[in-house]
């Protein structure tokens, strides 16, 4: 089942993010689909506006996330508390 949630969305590099709804399709295979219910724009995330910190655009801002596991792919036994970051990403 495909949810949809919000999403500040970066488009263009130097312009306000954009809260836009964007669809998030089920899990795959050993994937966990987190619900968000707090996340932090940081100082990253300002990189990534000012281009000092390239992502193909465009880009969902917001790594610093804190969540409850929605649903689980399959072979998913299991799930535990973590921190984590994006690749590329030295947040």
């Amino acid at each position: 089942l495909v949810i949809k949630c919000k999403a500040a969305v970066l488009w263009e590099l130097n312009k306000p993010f954009s809260i836009e709804e964007v669809e998030v399709a089920p899990p795959k295979a050993y994937e966990v689909r987190v619900k968000i219910v707090a996340v932090g724009i940081c100082r990253s995330d300002d990189h990534v506006v000012s281009g000092t910190i390239v992502l193909p655009l465009p880009a969902i801002a917001g790594h610093e996330a804190a969540g409850i596991v929605e649903s689980v792919g399959e072979g998913v036994t299991t799930v535990k508390p973590v921190w984590s970051s994006p690749p590329n990403n030295p947040g």
